[in-house]
């Protein structure tokens, strides 16, 4: 994917690199169906379609079905995605209907707590289905005890979803097999890209991230099949 494409449609740490070590190793093949759940502007979608030739469902609660079609076109890739504007909470589809789920820097609005995976995902996905989740998160939890210099730079609601590796382990483990979970290789490039984009929102982000200089946050990456 061409860099002007991918910093146009940046939406936080760079997706596309995320996506890419996130399915790494994961047995994806092609004509499954995909939910790419918190797709954003399309980049892990996109990605999908192209490596794997799977049949993408793109959602996203922010981002409109149109804008997303027109980027799928644009890409080449319109033939295997699907694009939906739906509610994380409210997904319509039927159960046993995918044979994997992907999410890239969203699961954590919709997903941090001990009921939404159980609840909302796992009944949509046959049995055996790749699950894999990359989100930022912490290297420890520091919630109790945050750092001077970070307290104007965190946001409270970030810090209610930004969590450890151990924090997050108990809400997966016990539905999957083959289960992985650990920080991201890509931590410093995905940032770095995000924060080289003409988006305001970067702007704000290189602050934080200057602040932190590598000492507590994280990317955060989780596969397994389902049991």
């Amino acid at each position: 994917m061409y860099l002007e494409f991918l910093q146009e449609n940046m939406m936080g740490p760079n997706a596309w690199l995320m996506a890419q070590e996130l399915t790494a190793d994961l047995p994806l093949q092609p004509g499954m169906r995909v939910l790419d759940l918190g797709c954003g502007r399309g980049l892990s979608s996109i990605f999908l379609a192209e490596k794997f030739k799977v049949h993408v469902f793109a959602v996203d609660l922010w981002t409109s079905a149109t804008e997303n079609y027109r980027r799928f076109q644009q890409a080449g890739v319109a033939h295997l995605v699907t694009p939906l504007q739906l509610d994380a909470l409210q997904l319509p589809f039927a159960h046993d209907f995918f044979d994997a789920v992907i999410s890239v820097d969203s699961y954590h609005y919709f997903g941090s707590n001990d009921t939404y995976f159980a609840e909302h995902l796992k009944p949509l996905l046959k049995k055996d289905a790749v699950v894999a989740i990359a989100f930022p998160g912490m290297k420890y939890e520091v919630h109790d005890n945050i750092p001077k210099e970070m307290e104007p730079l965190w946001p409270s609601e970030a810090l209610d979803m930004w969590h450890s590796i151990p924090w997050w382990r108990p809400k997966f483990q016990p539905h999957l097999h083959h289960f992985q979970i650990g920080e991201m290789d890509c931590f410093d490039r995905a940032w770095q890209d995000w924060l080289a984009c003409d988006n305001p929102y970067a702007a704000e982000d290189r602050v934080m991230m200057d602040t932190d200089n590598g000492r507590y946050m994280n990317l955060i990456k989780l596969t397994g099949l389902l049991s």
